[in-house]
């Protein structure tokens, strides 16, 4: 029997790319998905996609900057499904530039999306997984979580945060609480749109081309994640493309 068959999974940053890809995925194995996006279009035409080859599904605005937003959606999938089993943490932005173009308000954004919805994320759920006795959090990290290089030094940031509160996290977690940390490299998603710098959004967008992975390969790894035994924890899992330039 599949690990994740009538799971009760949220996901936020489910409207496109990786959270759609897994939101997709989990569906086609029986789990019960509740999603969360700013755009609510894209989350309706998801869910209505979901729904009608049989998949169970709810969803929600969700604004992962706002605690109340991520309350409101852990709140949604608990009263619809009666428990959580998992929250993916997924929402990210990447509005990558040089830190002397001082672009103070795409910094700001990246530390309160990748760093603080996460937080939100944790504060929304742990309750709940405490009180049912078990739960798992699964945080999307990056490879920029390992390394940082030139124009990504506060999205590096905000990812080596990223792993550093799901390793606090998984130490205070005990043995009920499950906690995975995924690591993709560069994923073919839309994230170069956020990218205002023309000339590092040029060489992302040539990078992206040449050797990026589908979301889908992402969608995979999590669901890998979900579907280990309760007494299994996987602590990371590090997705890179086979060949880079």
């Amino acid at each position: 029997m599949s690990g994740i068959k009538d799971k009760v999974i949220v996901i936020t940053g489910a409207s496109s790319g990786i959270g759609e890809a897994t939101a997709l995925l989990l569906a086609e194995r029986g789990a019960k998905v509740v999603l969360g996006a700013r755009r609510p279009d894209r989350l309706e035409a998801l869910a209505a996609r979901i729904a009608k080859v049989g998949g169970e599904v709810a969803y929600a605005s969700t604004d992962v900057r706002r605690r109340d937003n991520l309350t409101n959606l852990i709140n949604l999938a608990n009263e619809r499904f009666g428990k959580i089993d998992v929250l993916v943490n997924n929402a990210g932005v990447m509005p990558v530039s040089p830190l002397d173009d001082l672009r103070v308000e795409d910094w700001e954004d990246m530390i309160d999306v990748n760093i603080k919805g996460v937080l939100y994320g944790i504060a929304a759920a742990l309750p709940v997984f405490r009180k049912q006795g078990f739960g798992h959090f699964v945080n999307t990290a990056s490879t920029a979580g390992h390394k940082t290089v030139p124009n990504q030094a506060v999205y590096s940031a905000t990812k080596f945060a990223v792993r550093a509160i799901s390793e606090g996290l998984r130490q205070e977690a005990g043995e009920k609480v499950r906690v995975t940390i995924i690591s993709p490299g560069f994923v073919r998603t839309n994230f170069a749109e956020g990218v205002t710098n023309p000339e590092v959004r040029a060489r992302l967008e040539e990078s992206r081309d040449k050797f990026a992975m589908p979301p889908e390969a992402i969608a995979r790894a999590i669901a890998y994640a979900i579907e280990q035994p309760a007494d299994v924890d996987v602590n990371e899992i590090v997705i890179r493309p086979t060949a880079q330039a």
